[in-house]
């Protein structure tokens, strides 16, 4: 009798089965990815070393305890919190908490971070924020919170706890900033700050992963308070004091995150009220952190450029302005980069120099850079007139972009561009015709004007006192005179200052020295690392450039 065998091989598995497995399988909300990204993030780049007696004695092999205080104060702890803000991951947790509220941080926090005191501060704050959103207008209940999975999760490990609970403070206060409840954002912000402080203390071991959670915080907290308007002055007062004791504190725990952040603050609200003088003093005796976060630096050479074109100082606000203009990220940040392009147009302007005329037709910038490509066209053509007229067709915007101050320096610029345009039209022209033709006050004006643009050479002349007239001079070889000489001296300083950034801001390996002694001993073969830990640091390095 032959009996039928039962075949070995293996079956696709049908679409039924299919869709079970997927169903199966818990959907997690946003955030809640988002915390479990952020703990395997913490606990993979924290994870202390084996023992040397791990290879040899596999069974017998002894590791260090992952703890709360061994996470947050070794080196990996910041980088993995920096690269994890970067991540699509978090960037789908803050939407999605923009969207719902605080209420839906709170959730979080009850499933996955159980009996923290912050959970009442977010309940409370997504209460009012409800409560408003109520007697504005009904809310729909289907869409105002999404099912929780069904089964009750893990709760976050003990070891980021601290980390997961500033993250999560952090969403909420950005929830309640961009629905407008700025009071509640500014209330609970402070809360927020004084609980990662605590949790940070004093330690002055550099990396902590909660540095730059705390520096994220302080930015919140500065945004909520600058959108109460002036109606809470007393409390921004009180910020940029508070500021600068944080900043102390952040010198002294060699928080450079926070150094970073709180000085871009304090900067920032120096120059909304005006005190040009203190931000000049504070950016010379305070020190801006080499490893600062990239978005960081952007500001603060703006801020930097912007004090020194208030002091006149136009050849190093180009400098800093360009420099931030070419760190600034192309992908977001349209408007900090039109800020800045606002800014450099005039700064390039009171250089005596002409923006190219493609600065103003880039992409997204058109409308906002067309006063400023008026008032180019003025000062290109030296036509004061002109200038008068565009400044004050565009009063209010240049106000409110804070350039007013600098373009009114701008009228003196375009009276040597229309001298300077005569000059070169006419050998010989009179002092009441370049009166007439600057629109000036009368012919003893045109003299003074003509006397200094000589002085400052801005024209090769000379004046004839008796004759009233302005006699140019031929013109002479450009390569006979030091114009070459001092282009190349900028190429020059230009190019060595590249190198010098490069040159300080390359990666090495953390014991290349270590490694190459043990080499050149013979004794490379013991510390040879597998081809799984080599893919393991390069994907660590091309998250960390993303």
């Amino acid at each position: 009798e032959i009996k039928p065998t039962t075949s070995t091989e293996p079956t696709a598995p049908s679409a039924e089965a299919n869709s079970e497995d997927k169903s199966a399988i818990p959907s997690l909300l946003p955030i809640d990815a988002a915390l479990r990204r952020l703990e395997r993030l913490l606990l993979r780049d924290t994870a202390p070393p084996a023992s040397s007696s791990s290879a040899s004695d596999p069974v017998g092999s002894s590791t260090v305890p992952v703890t709360a205080e061994y996470v947050a104060t070794t080196g990996g702890g910041a980088r993995a919190v920096r690269r994890f803000l970067s991540h699509p991951f978090a960037a789908a947790a803050r939407t999605y908490a923009d969207t719902k509220g605080p209420s839906a941080v709170a959730e979080c926090m009850d499933r996955l971070l159980p009996g923290r005191p912050s959970i009442s501060w977010v309940r409370d704050s997504g209460a009012r924020m409800s409560s408003a959103m109520q007697m504005d207008g009904p809310v729909d209940a289907a869409n105002s919170s999404d099912e929780p999975p069904s089964e009750q999760p893990n709760p976050i490990a003990l070891s980021v706890v601290s980390e997961a609970e500033a993250y999560l403070l952090g969403l909420a206060v950005h929830s309640l900033w961009r629905s407008g409840e700025h009071a509640s954002a500014l209330e609970l912000s402070a809360k927020a700050v004084a609980c990662v402080s605590s949790a940070l203390g004093t330690d002055v071991r550099t990396g902590h992963s909660l540095s730059p959670l705390l520096g994220r915080l302080y930015r919140y907290r500065s945004l909520a308070a600058s959108g109460l308007g002036m109606s809470e002055v007393a409390s921004v007062d009180g910020l940029h004091r508070e500021h600068a004791v944080a900043h102390r504190m952040a010198c002294l725990r060699n928080d450079k995150e926070c150094q970073a952040t709180l000085l871009n603050l304090m900067l920032q609200y120096l120059l909304s009220k005006n005190l040009v003088e203190e931000a000049q003093k504070l950016m010379k005796n305070a020190s801006f952190p080499e490893n600062a976060s990239n978005n960081q630096l952007c500001r603060y050479l703006y801020y930097c450029g912007r004090i020194e074109a208030l002091q006149l100082e136009y050849t190093n606000a180009f400098a800093k302005l360009s420099q931030g203009l070419r760190k600034a990220p192309t992908n977001t940040g349209l408007a900090f980069r039109i800020t800045v392009q606002r800014l450099l147009v005039v700064v390039q302007l009171l250089m005596g120099e002409i923006p190219e005329r493609s600065i103003f037709f880039q992409s997204g910038m058109r409308a906002a850079l067309a006063p400023y490509l008026q008032i180019t066209h003025a000062v290109r053509i030296g036509d004061l007139q002109v200038f008068e007229s565009a400044v004050s067709k565009n009063s209010s915007t240049l106000r409110s972009d804070g350039t007013y101050t600098l373009i009114s320096r701008l009228a003196h610029s375009v009276v040597k561009a229309g001298l300077r345009r005569l000059a070169v039209s006419y050998s010989r022209i009179g002092l009441a015709d370049i009166a007439s033709r600057l629109s000036l006050d009368g012919a003893l004006s045109a003299e003074f004007v003509c006397a200094k643009a000589i002085r400052d050479g801005v024209i090769d002349a000379t004046i004839d006192h008796k004759e009233r007239f302005l006699k140019s001079h031929e013109l002479v070889d450009v390569y006979a005179t030091t114009e070459p000489q001092e282009a190349f001296h900028r190429r020059i300083t230009y190019c060595l200052n590249t190198h010098n950034e490069a040159v300080r801001a390359m990666r090495y390996p953390p014991d290349a020295a270590k490694a190459m002694l043990e080499a050149s001993r013979g004794n490379a073969g013991d510390d040879e690392k597998t081809d799984e830990e080599k893919a393991q640091e390069l994907e660590d390095e091309l998250d960390d450039d993303y």
